[in-house]
């Protein structure tokens, strides 16, 4: 996690994802030793000696200017959240110092994340930790994505969840993809908290139980979790296409609330009303002996209200 070998790591998975003709550069023949640019061919186009870009790689350069890294992210094709990401790694803060946390590493709520999951009653909705922890969530998240509440708080983790719970492989028609969005958003809060020691232990232990997370973080993707579209095989209602947004405050950006939402008027939309219907309270107590998954699914005041988000 350290942002020395990160740098380096980062550096080499960026230049063997691209080819000569890639960038306009000659391609001479003859076999290559590596994939993608050689690193002479990668400080040529970032106009920097083959001996800088070296020692960059090796983590030897105290201090890359700015122009030098931004010259890099040209030449490696970066986007805007890989160039911010090589920055983060060649010119990181100050080492954190051992302080309390802040309000958005704990799981307190913030109250009007808290106040918006209790009025978006039909918008799947969860409030989601930097480390992708679970805070809190409504009644319609329970019926879209399962039930958070029979999961113990440690278990409350999207990326745990879609690598470790089998039935997360069935829910999520482009799995793998949702899986390595997952992967490449640790990877970007890894490269902003380097020291976070429960960020590290999750990592540790994905990349010991799950050989494809071990794979995909060895890549290096960078990706914020910001909007997109996901697709679900919902046990009760079929296919669904519903469009994700992420919600953040300005002033604490480590607590995001997360909507899932279907566009008007296509089968998506009729598909999760019927599912939200199908979940919705019934207008009597529920009958003794109904599962535990049901029971949560249908209080639609517990989870979202509960002070720590259990």
């Amino acid at each position: 996690m350290s942002s020395t070998t990160g740098l380096g790591a980062f550096l080499r998975t960026r230049r063997s994802r691209l080819r000569p003709e890639d960038v306009a550069l000659p391609d001479y023949g003859g076999r290559r030793r590596v994939r993608g640019l050689r690193r002479e061919e990668t400080a040529q186009l970032a106009g920097v000696s083959v001996d800088y870009y070296t020692r960059m790689e090796q983590g030897r350069v105290p201090n890359p200017s700015t122009a030098v890294l931004d010259a890099l992210a040209r030449a490696l094709r970066l986007d805007e959240d890989e160039t911010r990401h090589l920055h983060r790694l060649a010119q990181p803060g100050p080492p954190a110092r051992r302080t309390p946390p802040p309000p958005s590493d704990r799981r307190q709520v913030r109250p009007m994340l808290r106040r918006l999951l209790e009025e978006l009653r039909d918008i799947p909705a969860v409030v989601m930790g930097r480390r992708m922890d679970v805070l809190a969530w409504n009644a319609a998240a329970c019926a879209l994505l399962g039930d958070y509440a029979a999961l113990e708080p440690a278990e409350r983790n999207i990326a745990r969840i879609t690598f470790l719970d089998p039935a997360s492989r069935e829910l999520f028609a482009d799995w793998s993809a949702c899986a390595r969005e997952n992967v490449a958003y640790l990877r970007l809060e890894a490269g902003r908290h380097p020291d976070d020691l429960q960020l590290a232990a999750l990592v540790g232990e994905l990349s010991l139980k799950s050989e494809e997370f071990c794979h995909w973080w060895a890549e290096h993707p960078v990706q914020d979790k910001t909007s997109g579209t996901k697709r679900f095989r919902h046990p009760v209602v079929g296919e669904l296409e519903l469009t994700y947004e992420t919600l953040r405050a300005a002033d604490d950006p480590g607590q995001a609330l997360i909507t899932y939402a279907a566009t008007p008027g296509t089968p998506s939309h009729d598909a999760l009303h019927m599912l939200l219907a199908w979940a919705a309270p019934p207008a009597a107590t529920a009958p003794p002996g109904a599962d535990g998954r049901h029971r949560a699914v249908r209080n639609d005041s517990g989870p979202a209200s509960a002070p720590d988000g259990r």
